[in-house]
């Protein structure tokens, strides 16, 4: 008896090319529901309809086609069991040795902007993961097929061994079962989205930080290696529809490496807090050493650069402006691992191609992640993202000297730019322009001692950023002697007033936020 496959696909990708070799080629019969029965008709393949097969007609508009005995009796039985193979022949059931089966679109519909609730529901699909499911659940005696690319494999296996070996089955199957947990993942975070949850006592929203939480993603590109060459890495894209990076253009350069994912995400999140004025953003390991406002985008990267031209050498850039002739003149000046920006004119790439290692990308609107994961021994830490946006009508001013609109621009700028440096930061600035950068270090005197050396006499008349409150009036007065006119910081220490009386005694503005932006 001739070997018998079901085909019931939404994504109608190869099906016809795998449907017409295993007719021709291998003398298969096929059962087909639906849109994949029509697709294999309107080709002139032979297909025998699951409803014609079961006796039981498509009901509910669709929503119970192949749930049959017939179907799964077809898919579940062990050919090596007599008791199964008396079932079989008493119930009239063949065995199916091929299921081919991919699910509705759901993650794909819930991407659109207008999507409703009635429309993601109707494209949860039961059939198909229950066959899915069945048919891994059996691989030692039949092979299940998720995805198009794996048709060609399938055929090859045919071809070479008359049959799928065991080892290419339980390979699908794996793959099969993969495939259904992240649907129901997405389906569950879908829903779970669509429920208003109470807000606990301490504002955290129960959505945001759910009882199990689930990380799902698709390998998009095998990477050189991690931070490090003996460190292997990987490329991950969540959801079926790319977003972000996944879905930015690449004009020119190499591959991406796993070290430029991670500062290009850095960059990109520091120049997203600017959009009146266009702005520019250097990275090196992640820290900003130079960042700048200016009239023009040209004149904002020149600004960045002469911020740490030293640094800036094998830089990430991060643009809020397409990318223009002038500005692409500028960037090759210097060596570069990576520009991104939200657009590029043709006479800019044109100049750009002069540097054609740089990797240059296009990534028009890209949203922080909700949620920032870190591994830990035995499990990962799950936080909301520091996405909150500056205030500045929202801070209190805790000296007797007032800023100026001036100062008040250029504090805003800072505290802008401090919280995307690492603990302890502090961020130096004058005229919208970072002099002096002081990240990472174990305690706060520290950096302000390398942020102030840094800057130099640009230090004097700009303002001081500090991620954290002062715990001691040293600070203040290190920052005055350098030239430092205001300073604006969290506050919350239990010495605060001696960091007040100081900044008083020394004609300094300072501003406490009452937000702390610590970045580990």
């Amino acid at each position: 008896m001739a070997r018998l496959a079901l085909l019931s696909t939404s994504d109608k990708t190869g099906i016809v090319e795998l449907a017409q070799s295993l007719v021709s080629e291998f003398g298969f019969e096929l059962l087909s529901s639906g849109g994949t029965a029509k697709a294999l008709q309107a080709a002139g393949i032979p297909v025998t309809k699951v409803s014609d097969y079961t006796g039981s007609p498509e009901i509910l508009g669709g929503r119970v086609k192949t749930l049959h005995p017939r179907i799964h009796g077809g898919i579940l039985a062990r050919l090596d069991l007599p008791q199964d193979q008396a079932d079989l022949e008493a119930n009239q059931i063949r065995p199916i040795s091929l299921v081919v089966v991919n699910l509705y679109p759901f993650e794909q519909t819930i991407a659109r902007p207008d999507v409703t609730r009635a429309d993601a529901i109707e494209q949860i699909d039961i059939g198909g993961p229950a066959m899915l499911r069945a048919a891994a659940k059996n691989f030692a005696h039949l092979t299940v097929l998720c995805q198009p690319s794996q048709y060609a494999d399938y055929l090859r296996e045919l071809r070479q061994h008359g049959e799928a070996s065991l080892e290419f089955r339980q390979n699908c199957a794996l793959q099969a079962f993969e495939h259904t947990a992240a649907y129901d993942r997405a389906i569950a975070t879908y829903l779970a989205g669509q429920i208003q949850q109470p807000i606990s006592k301490s504002s955290v929203s129960t959505d945001e930080l759910p009882p199990t939480f689930h990380l799902e993603g698709k390998r998009i590109q095998i990477l050189r290696y991690g931070e490090n060459p003996h460190q292997p890495a990987a490329w991950y894209q969540t959801g079926a529809v790319p977003t972000g990076w996944a879905a930015a253009t690449k004009l020119q350069g190499k591959e991406l490496s796993y070290n430029n994912l991670v500062d290009l995400e850095a960059a990109q999140r520091i120049v997203s807090e600017f959009s009146d004025d266009p702005a520019a953003v250097i990275i090196k390991h992640t820290n900003p050493c130079g960042v700048a406002l200016g009239s023009s985008l040209v004149e904002a990267y020149q600004n960045a650069f002469a911020a740490d031209s030293v640094s800036a050498f094998g830089g990430i850039v991060a643009l809020n402006r397409p990318l223009d002739a002038a500005t692409a003149t500028e960037l090759t000046k210097t060596f570069l691992e990576c520009v991104v920006a939200p657009g590029c004119d043709p006479e800019a790439e044109a100049i750009l191609s002069a540097k054609s290692k740089v990797r240059v990308l296009i990534l028009p609107q890209a949203s922080p992640p909700l949620q920032v994961i870190k591994p830990i021994a035995g499990g990962f830490l799950v936080q909301v993202a520091d996405t909150q946006i500056a205030d500045a009508s929202q801070w209190q001013v805790v000296t007797k000297h007032q800023p100026t609109p001036a100062q008040q621009a250029e504090l805003l700028f800072a505290w802008k730019v401090c919280k995307h440096v690492k603990s302890n930061a502090i961020v130096v600035t004058r005229d919208r322009t970072t002099r002096g950068v002081g990240a990472g270090q174990m305690n706060r005197v520290g950096s302000v001692k390398i942020a102030l050396e840094q800057a130099g006499d640009r230090a004097k008349g700009g303002v001081l950023a500090s991620d954290g409150f002062f715990p001691f009036d040293d600070s203040v007065r290190t920052a005055a002697q350098a030239g430092i006119a205001a300073i604006v910081q969290p506050g919350g220490s239990l010495r605060d007033q001696d960091s007040i009386t100081a900044a008083n005694e020394l004609g300094l503005v300072m501003i406490f936020t009452g937000v702390r932006h610590f970045l580990h």
